[in-house]
């Protein structure tokens, strides 16, 4: 009797354990940059919706773009305006569930109904900020900031002692802001312009061109003045007292990287549900405090800044509202007659 009793319990479990077996995860595939999420925002979502979030990573926009272009599927990716607006305008996308994503009411102002997607119709903030000047206080005088802009990049003064970011997009926009055009110019003569003004300022302050490892140049202090993304200024500023940032009066680009979800996602309802979540006050204090980066949340904006907010103090975490800056838009003539010029540029230095 006990071995008929015991071989029942075991085929019982057994049963059970193939059930189980059977029935599997939801999957949900996210591309986005690398070291962009929040400590503890997939394990917590994989928990309230009991599925498993494969995280893939892209350096740029463009790798993002060629692997969507080749057929291969994600469910939400999170790339930049002038991306976002390539893939509208490529029927890459397809729209959000508005009735599934239901925190749209915990956006701060700023970050909704932007040019590039009026109504919100296909992507929702995740992160925001500006283009800006890193300075160490102590050896940049904040008097040739207020008079020269991004203009400083060219002061014989500062010869040997600047970074420039290396993206023709950013570097472009730097000359033609400072030369008083619109970064989303392709007047061919404005651009000619800003390409002789990035030349001009190769003879005049030969400037080391880098990528990420300016952060910790600028936290070691190797230079006095870089071009930095603000979120990277934020954690600069974080670990180094001596260093400032300012966005100059000419105005610079202020960008939004946004969560969108392709038309060949697998699974757009869970991508839908990941995209409400991620609007959550307990996700989003999650990444900005992570990261670095300007939250879309008004309620952590307003935590973070306050007085004994993690980013008090920090002139680089919250972007400015400023009519002269501007969010870059897609332009096939000049994103290729920029990328052209770019390489001349760097190698001219």
């Amino acid at each position: 009797m006990k071995k008929f009793i015991l071989t029942a319990v075991i085929l019982s479990l057994a049963l059970i354990a193939m059930t189980g077996c059977g029935k599997k995860k939801e999957k949900l595939k996210l591309f986005l940059p690398g070291e962009y999420l929040g400590e503890n925002v997939i394990e917590d979502f994989e928990k309230e919706y009991n599925c498993k979030v494969i995280v893939e990573n892209f350096d740029s926009n463009e790798a993002m773009y060629t692997k969507l272009q080749a057929g291969d599927k994600y469910d939400v990716l999170i790339p930049s305006d002038y991306t976002i607006e390539r893939l509208m305008k490529e029927e890459y996308l397809q729209k959000l569930d508005k009735s599934a994503i239901t925190n749209m009411d915990k956006l701060a102002d700023e970050v909704k109904n932007l040019s590039f997607d009026p109504n919100n119709d296909y992507s929702i903030p995740y992160f925001w900020g500006t283009v800006g000047i890193v300075y160490n206080k102590n050896n940049v005088d904040h008097a040739d900031l207020e008079a020269e802009g991004f203009g400083i990049f060219k002061d014989p003064k500062y010869d040997g002692r600047t970074y420039m970011y290396d993206s023709a997009r950013d570097g472009f926009m730097i000359a033609l802001k400072q030369l008083g055009y619109s970064c989303n110019t392709d007047n061919e003569a404005e651009i000619n312009e800003a390409y002789e003004w990035l030349l001009d300022m190769n003879k005049k302050t030969h400037p080391i061109y880098v990528t990420d490892e300016v952060i910790d140049n600028m936290k070691a202090g190797r230079k006095d003045l870089a071009i930095v993304y603000s979120g990277d200024a934020v954690d600069i500023l974080g670990d180094n007292e001596d260093m400032g940032y300012y966005t100059p009066d000419c105005g610079t680009n202020v960008w939004y990287d946004s969560m969108v979800i392709p038309k060949n996602a697998e699974n757009p309802d869970l991508a839908n549900k990941f995209i409400n979540f991620m609007l959550n006050y307990e996700q989003c204090m999650d990444g900005t405090q992570t990261v670095g980066y300007a939250s879309p949340n008004k309620q952590v904006l307003a935590e973070v800044t306050a007085a004994g907010g993690d980013y008090e103090g920090n002139e680089a975490y919250l972007p400015r509202v400023y009519e002269k800056d501007e969010i870059f838009h897609d332009n096939e003539v000049i994103r290729k007659k920029l990328n052209e010029l770019w390489l001349k540029v760097v190698a001219n230095n």
